[in-house]
């Protein structure tokens, strides 16, 4: 194939603004970049100019582009984090972040429910954040539900109360489900809790302030004082967070490098209140500068969460102007990039700094430990390089009830959550955990070889000669080859760092527990341990659950139906009275007593 000739592809393209993507031969994207002029960029990659190593490494497996122009650099800004986020170029700094960011949730509901949310946004409602942690929702829900008591229960337990719960006792909430509090005074209490979570405290305390005067007036002083409590909250909550002369809504972003590794830490603030710090690591190549991490940063995070009106950040980036008129337009209000300021944000953008500097060196000193543990595995299997994925399989069950078989993923940053699998173990003989290891292991690599899927580089095994053979037999049958397996015998007494290891070449060592290779397979081996036995424990819980509504004379599926749906699970029946459960269609009061009786372990009378 011959080599892609930069220049010769410059010459046919347009001076507009868009965005490039640089292609390797199998067509992956290596780079995705925008420009105010598409021609002038590209060629600065092609000229005779000095470059680093990382753009000349980047540009040899260059075989092909492709551009796409735009009528404007905002809209070039916004196509460009697009690809990034549906391509992951290998040579861009990419976002990693695998959690999905908490948010405070207000639904859209007759009676509206206000709770904490993690993930897709698919329930009707109003949703504010996002927040940096999920300490910072619970922080603010506990104090909105003792100010404006709106119901945090589920619809489930909602529909189904007869009595208030532990929360109206304690004055968290209002009982909407028994009707302690008419439909006008609750959607009173939703509308403010919106008011304060926008941001619009001086008018929530405005509106109370003069409820208050009119309780006062028609002689309702115990309204009157509950109506000052809350406005002696709310500005003794001001008071106490007050930014630079004004309550804000800001995030204040620092940046710290070290070779490769990059941190870039978030504080927010919302209304003026402090919502704590969160760390992200960027993916970088190493050569990068930290202003440009903080321009990728603040372009990929903001494309998916709304801005606040101000962000401060500990440098200046290129195209902060640029960036400034996307969120603004995005956001429909004015968003402000500020690097130089004074005061109180000063102090906080110090704060971050120094934090970020500490986040980073806590990772950066993880990766020593994680790198130096990968090597000490290579040493020990006698690997020609470090292992980038390691899986481990345990088994777990109790007298060989409810089977599971857990596969957990690792690699070399440390486990791989979102691949762990479990495995519902059926038709083995039960306690027969040769047999269990053996479907597990034909279920996870029969797909693999059939549909050409990844494959570890080391395969851990949780027992010993028996359980290793079973696997051989299982990875010869399923065609998978290249995989250096090793089974983890328990050691003396079972305490660990006494383990023994049966080698892919037969040999039984113990490395001691000061051996980095073992302790990483310690590492797999116990999250593989708990990730099966709370895979067991839940399909045993759900195994009882269910037989113990089976096992009482007169109930079939259809009533078990009703009861569960009734009363949302098992936990719901388990808390109801006999007269509650009598109200069930198709529950007589006599099959009511023995249910309560039979869920509670005491005789029927």
């Amino acid at each position: 194939m011959s080599a892609f000739d930069g220049k010769q592809y410059v010459a046919g393209l347009t001076n507009a603004p868009g965005v490039y993507r640089m292609l390797a031969a199998d067509g992956s994207a290596l780079y995705v970049g925008k420009a105010g002029s598409l021609r002038k960029r590209v060629a600065s990659y092609f000229s005779a100019s000095p470059k680093g190593a990382r753009i000349m490494s980047m540009l040899s497996q260059v075989a092909s582009m492709e551009v796409t122009a735009t009528r404007t650099e905002v809209e070039a800004l916004l196509l460009e984090n697009q690809l990034i986020k549906s391509l992951k170029p290998r040579y861009n700094v990419m976002l990693r972040d695998d959690k999905s960011y908490p948010f405070v949730l207000l639904t859209d509901q007759e009676w509206p429910r206000l709770g904490f949310h993690r993930g897709s946004r698919s329930i009707p409602g109003r949703y504010f954040g996002p927040y940096p942690n999920a300490g910072a929702v619970r922080d603010t829900l506990n104090l909105l539900h003792k100010l404006f008591r709106l119901r945090s229960c589920e619809d489930s337990v909602f529909r189904n109360r007869s009595r208030p719960c532990l929360q109206y006792q304690i004055g968290r909430c209002s009982a909407p489900c028994v009707g302690l509090v008419t439909q006008e005074e609750y959607d009173d209490a939703v509308r403010r809790v919106g008011l304060f979570l926008d941001g619009r405290s001086d008018e929530l305390t405005g509106e109370l302030t003069a409820a208050m005067e009119r309780a006062s007036q028609a002689l309702e002083f115990e309204e009157a004082a509950r109506l000052r409590d809350q406005v002696a909250s709310i500005r003794s909550l001001q008071a106490r967070q007050y930014v630079d002369g004004r309550v804000a809504d800001l995030d204040v972003l620092a940046c710290a490098m070290q070779g490769s590794d990059a941190c870039v830490l978030l504080l927010a603030f919302r209304d003026g209140r402090n919502l704590g710090t969160r760390a992200f690591f960027p993916q970088t190549r190493g050569n990068e500068d930290p202003a440009e991490v903080l321009s990728a940063f603040v372009s990929q995070y903001y494309a998916e969460q709304p801005p606040p009106p101000e962000i401060v950040l500990d440098r200046a980036i290129e195209d902060a102007a640029l960036l400034e008129q996307a969120l603004t337009e995005a956001a429909g209000r004015r968003v402000r990039l500020r690097s130089s300021v004074r005061g109180d944000r000063a102090g906080y953008l110090d704060l971050a700094t120094r934090n970020a500097a500490l986040a980073l060196a806590s990772r950066v000193d993880s990766h020593s430990a994680q790198r130096a543990r990968l090597e000490g595995l290579q040493e020990l299997l006698g690997l020609d390089e470090p292992p980038q994925r390691i899986e481990c399989f345990d088994i777990s069950h109790t007298m060989g009830e409810a089977t599971v078989a857990s596969c957990v993923v690792f690699d070399g940053e440390g486990p791989v959550r979102g691949q762990y699998r479990r495995y519902n173990i059926t038709g083995v003989t039960p306690g027969d955990d040769y047999a269990a290891m053996g479907q597990a292991l034909m279920r996870r690599f029969r797909r693999a070889a059939e549909e050409g899927g990844v494959v570890p580089d080391v395969l851990l095994i949780d027992g010993g000669a028996g359980q290793v053979r079973q696997a051989r037999e299982v990875l010869a049958e399923a065609g998978v080859a290249d995989v250096a397996l090793v089974g983890v015998a328990k050691g003396p007494e079972r305490r660990p760092g006494e383990e023994t290891l049966l080698l892919p070449d037969g040999r039984e060592v113990r490395p001691g527990p000061a051996s980095p290779g073992l302790q990483l397979i310690q590492q797999v081996r116990d999250e593989a341990h708990r990730f099966a036995i709370t895979g067991h424990r839940g399909r045993r819980q759900k195994a009882r659950s269910v037989s113990r509504l089976e096992d009482i004379p007169g109930i079939g599926p259809r009533r078990r139906g009703n009861l569960l749906r009734h009363f949302g699970g098992l936990a719901g029946l388990k808390a109801a009275g006999a007269e509650e459960i009598a109200q069930v269609e198709g529950i007589s009061d006599a099959l009511a007593e023995r249910i309560y009786a039979s869920l509670h372990g005491i005789d029927s009378v």
